[in-house]
């Protein structure tokens, strides 16, 4: 469920700011599903023990970037992906890479992440590694200190990053949904 730490970060975009074009690549700690020694798998490359979960990155596919366009219509069809899967237990990152419709500084990209921050979307104004997120029970901890952008003839290519938990966010969005639906 990769797309859940990636949705408020191109929610955000998309009414701020406009949302032409992006990949994303999400940073992922290993899961359940990889394999210890040699096993069939769909991707070949998680079928190889020498893909061993605490032993190697492995590039592998994703659906985020495709099941965000359930969430954000909006960003249907305009985004794709990749995941890469690290040797560490929890922790994970979304890199995001966009091409906007506006072209806002730094400062006003943060400012607009800052502002729709809540219970589930924290602004991180620490340089933080992956071990700062564990236990986090924020969906998405949106980076500010890495937010940038390179400037070309074809305008600005923005960079992106939000962490989060594999295990602790899920279960605690999990959680807020259904505290949501008992509520009704």
């Amino acid at each position: 469920m990769y797309y859940k730490p990636l949705a408020p970060v191109v929610k955000v975009l998309v009414e701020e700011f406009g949302l032409k074009s992006g990949y994303m690549t999400t940073v992922n700690s290993y899961t359940a599903d990889q394999k210890l020694q040699d096993a069939p798998h769909k991707d070949l490359r998680r079928a190889r023990a020498a893909a061993a979960a605490a032993e190697n990155i492995v590039p592998t596919s994703t659906g985020a970037a495709k099941a965000i366009g359930l969430v954000v219509p909006q960003a249907s069809n305009v985004l794709d992906g990749i995941a890469i899967r690290v040797p560490t237990l929890t922790g994970s990152l979304v890199d995001l890479s966009v091409r906007l419709e506006k072209s806002p500084s730094v400062e006003e990209l943060n400012a607009s992440f800052k502002k729709a921050a809540n219970e589930s979307f924290k602004f991180e104004t620490d340089e933080i590694v992956s071990s700062d997120i564990v236990n986090s029970h924020y969906g998405s901890v949106f980076d500010s200190k890495l937010t940038n952008f390179v400037e070309s003839k074809d305008g600005r290519l923005y960079k992106l990053f939000a962490w989060y938990d594999n295990e602790m966010s899920y279960v605690s969005q999990l959680v807020r949904v259904l505290e949501y639906f008992v509520s009704l």
